[in-house]
C-alpha cells in the first residue's frame, strides 16, 4: 500500500526541501545554485506557475529568489494533472512534482505515462518489490534507495524522447567503434 504513505512522504520530504539553501554552488552547504540563464529561471516559473494557475498546489517554493541571477526557489508541487506544462514538460530547475497515488501499479502507470525515459528512482524495503517495480518502468536506468547518478563503468542513457543508445561503460565505448557484420550462407 502506497498511499497511507503520502501523507508522511509529503511533510517530510517538503521539510527536507525547504532546508535546502540556495546561493554560490561553490559555498559549502549549498545545495542548489542558480539555474544556467535567466530565460531558464523564466521558463521554469512559467511551468510552476502554468500548475498553480490550474489548480495545482505549491507546497513549498514556486518563486523567483530575489537576488542577482537565475535563482528558482526549490518547490515542491502537488495536485499536478494531464492537462498542465509540469505533467507532460521536462522542468530543467528545482522543481519536484509528488502524486498521490494507491497502490503501486498505478504509481507504475502514472510514472511510465510521459514521452521521456531518462531515469528513476525506487525506494523500498522489499527489495525483490522494488527490482519488479524497476523492471516495469519504462526508463533507461533505474537506481533503486538511491539517487541516481553517473559512474564511469555504467552505461547512461534514456529511451523514447531522453535518448538513444548508451554513453560510460562497454555499452558507450561501442557507440565509438565500428563493427563489421560478415554473414555466410551455405
Amino acid at each position: 500500500m502506497v498511499d497511507p504513505l503520502y501523507d508522511r512522504f509529503l511533510g517530510a520530504f517538503t521539510d527536507a526541501v525547504r532546508a535546502l539553501t540556495v546561493g554560490d554552488p561553490t559555498d559549502d552547504g549549498v545545495s542548489f545554485g542558480p539555474l544556467s540563464s535567466e530565460e531558464a529561471a523564466r521558463a521554469v516559473i512559467a511551468q510552476v506557475s502554468d500548475a498553480v494557475e490550474q489548480g495545482a498546489m505549491a507546497v513549498t517554493g514556486g518563486t523567483r529568489l530575489a537576488r542577482e541571477g537565475a535563482f528558482v526557489e526549490p518547490t515542491v508541487l502537488t495536485g499536478v494533472a494531464s492537462r498542465m506544462r509540469a505533467y507532460r514538460e521536462e522542468i530543467f530547475g528545482p522543481v519536484a512534482v509528488v502524486y498521490r497515488v494507491p497502490d503501486t501499479a498505478t504509481a507504475i502507470r502514472l510514472a511510465n505515462d510521459t514521452p521521456y525515459g531518462l531515469g528513476s528512482v525506487v525506494f523500498g524495503r522489499d527489495i525483490p518489490a522494488a527490482k519488479a517495480v524497476a523492471d516495469a518502468l519504462d526508463v533507461g536506468m533505474v537506481s533503486i534507495n538511491g539517487a541516481s547518478g553517473t559512474q564511469e563503468d555504467l552505461p547512461f542513457g534514456g529511451v523514447k524522447l531522453s535518448g538513444v543508445g548508451r554513453e560510460l561503460g562497454a555499452y558507450g565505448m561501442a557507440e565509438f567503434v565500428n563493427r563489421k557484420v560478415i554473414r555466410v550462407r551455405g
